[in-house]
């Protein structure tokens, strides 16, 4: 892959790598990763980050994955600086003075590629100057380099449709990296609501979901560059974002479909066997993605990060089972291992242990009391904020600062809530019914306790677990009344004001299952624009926005069934 520079003859031999040769060892180097060879991947290509586009994207992508998941400000550090040393590679073999958007005349296909590495270069540094940064001015940086970013893929996307595009033998690659840009921003900008939607409105991004999703479909389907990033981004969607910030349905059929192809390609790949896990989870299977997480965390010993996003997922399988020690001894391998939230595990771990009978031994002699005592210590700030599930951690934890704490009533239930956790039980009515027994006797606790300012919130978080336990269980009607018996206690509720707005949403996807189309609307309506600034806002926004499009889509649908 030649720059143009010819007065360094050592330098000319060494960079008279063609896009072809770039492009195939860079496939191999992505075949060691995904097969759990992540040094030998990232030593393959190291070599070639000062000749080679593509090395240099690849090998700063893998860094970045990588920084995401340790969280560590030096990680974050480097993968930024060789993101930008990429992206500085990538503008040399660029056409000299690329009006963006109006590529007219014909490019050359190296030029062409130089195009989309760019643009994927300023994605991912946007990226990272969201994680690194705790000011505004990061914020409008990052949000310039997503514009850019934006037009450049939108360009590509018309150019290579057009007559005058060249096709070269990477052209494959090519249309990977622009289906992976276009379907990225796609799929992306169609999961925001309106309200956080109007932030980016002056650069006029806009989302078609179902456009995203089938160009990354394409991507990850074609063997070329880019596939990886695709079904990465696919299987996250499927068996993540639509689960926590949708209505918990989540796509175990597609994510199946994709995970047979690459699980065929990479049987022992750590990545791959994760999302398995995932999946047998989100159908109720709990014992089979035990399994699936812990052959993960066998499957490699390079990267202990995939192990943090299994233990992370096995503390939650053991948390369904109501095996507390077991869930407490992941949160407390997170607590020690992992830089992502540690006040969030050591929450976790405290909230397991108070779900111990009171004369119970505790594992390794820690207490619970002492534990939510240590939350508001590990507070940390991502892009110049709390994450909004440590918020709300530290916000629970802040009753045991008294002499006398008043425990938390079902703390993991009510955490087990906000990730979703009571759609994975849904299927397993056993598990669904070791719930309600919890609840019961949490119920019965509170009420032989002496009337404390905390009561009357606690009553409520377990009037809306029950009420989840019972939609699973399929009474609907009791569910109905568990939801608006937490509603109608707004005005005396004094710390937990997020158990109404989220109440009103599980009330209206018990109404959107029974066909009540118009109260459902009216209640989401409600939602969405009575109440600010409770806990977790974001994510039940986000829950928001899916219903309605679930909604919508639904009349659609019903429309074209009947003209």
């Amino acid at each position: 892959m030649s720059n143009g520079k010819d007065d360094n003859p050592a330098q000319n031999n060494s960079s008279q790598m063609t896009l072809e040769e770039s492009l195939e060892e860079c496939m191999e180097a992505l075949d060691l990763f995904l097969n759990n060879h992540f040094n030998e991947s990232l030593e393959r290509l190291q070599s070639k980050v000062g000749e080679s586009m593509y090395h240099a994207l690849i090998y700063a992508t893998i860094l970045e994955m990588q920084a995401m998941m340790t969280f560590q400000h030096e990680d974050i550090c480097n993968a930024g600086a060789t993101m930008k040393s990429a992206q500085d590679l990538c503008q040399r073999f660029r056409r000299k003075s690329p009006n963006l958007g109006k590529l007219t005349g014909e490019l050359t296909e190296e030029q062409l590629h130089a195009e989309v590495c760019y643009a994927e270069c300023q994605l991912q540094r946007a990226a990272l100057t969201f994680l690194q940064d705790e000011n505004m001015v990061s914020f409008i940086k990052g949000g310039i380099k997503v514009r850019n970013s934006y037009l450049i893929y939108k360009d590509l996307h018309s150019y290579v449709k057009s007559q005058t595009c060249l096709k070269g033998s990477g052209h494959n690659h090519l249309e990977g990296g622009i289906s992976f840009g276009v379907g990225a921003f796609n799929l992306t900008l169609s999961l925001f609501p309106p309200r956080i939607l109007k932030v980016l409105e002056f650069a006029g991004f806009s989302g078609d979901k179902d456009y995203g999703l089938s160009l990354l479909d394409d991507g990850a389907t074609a063997l070329n560059l880019r596939s990886m990033l695709c079904v990465l981004l696919l299987l996250c969607y499927y068996t993540f974002l639509t689960f926590i910030l949708g209505t918990g349905e989540g796509h175990v059929v597609e994510a199946e479909r994709l995970l047979k192809i690459f699980r065929v390609r990479y049987p022992r790949g750590a990545i791959f066997l994760f999302f398995a896990g995932r999946v047998e989870e989100m159908k109720g299977n709990i014992d089979e993605a035990v399994a699936l997480f812990e052959d993960g965390c066998k499957a490699q010993q390079a990267w202990k990060q995939f192990h943090h996003m299994c233990y992370w997922e096995l503390m939650w399988c053991f948390t369904y089972k109501r095996a507390w020690k077991m869930a407490y001894f992941y949160a407390d391998l997170l607590s020690k291992e992992s830089r992502w939230s540690k006040a969030m595990y050591i929450y976790m771990k405290a909230a397991c242990l108070s779900m111990l009978p009171k004369e119970e031994e505790r594992p390794f002699g820690e207490n619970e009391v002492d534990l939510f005592r240590q939350v508001p210590g590990f507070k940390q700030k991502i892009a110049g904020k709390s994450p909004p599930t440590e918020k709300f951690a530290i916000r629970k934890a802040r009753r045991y600062k008294a002499n006398c704490p008043v425990r938390l009533a079902v703390p993991v239930l009510e955490m087990m809530y906000m990730w979703n956790g009571f759609s994975m039980i849904k299927k397993r009515p056993e598990l669904t019914e070791g719930m309600i027994q919890t609840l019961v006797e949490a119920e019965r606790t509170l009420l032989e306790s002496p009337e404390n300012e905390y009561s009357l919130d606690d009553r409520c978080v377990i009037h809306l677990l029950k009420g989840m336990c019972l939609k699973n269980q399929g009474l609907l009607q009791g569910a109905e009344e568990f939801f608006h018996k937490v509603c109608s206690s707004e005005k005396k509720l004094r710390f937990d004001h997020y158990l109404i707005p989220n109440s009103m949403v599980e009330l209206s996807l018990l109404y959107i299952e029974q066909g009540r189309r118009d109260e459902a609307i009216k209640l989401l309506h409600k939602a969405k624009n009575n109440y600010k600034e409770y806990s977790m806002e974001s994510r039940t926004q986000f829950r928001i926005h899916a219903a309605m499009a679930k909604l919508n889509a639904g009349s659609v649908d019903a429309a074209q069934t009947h003209p």
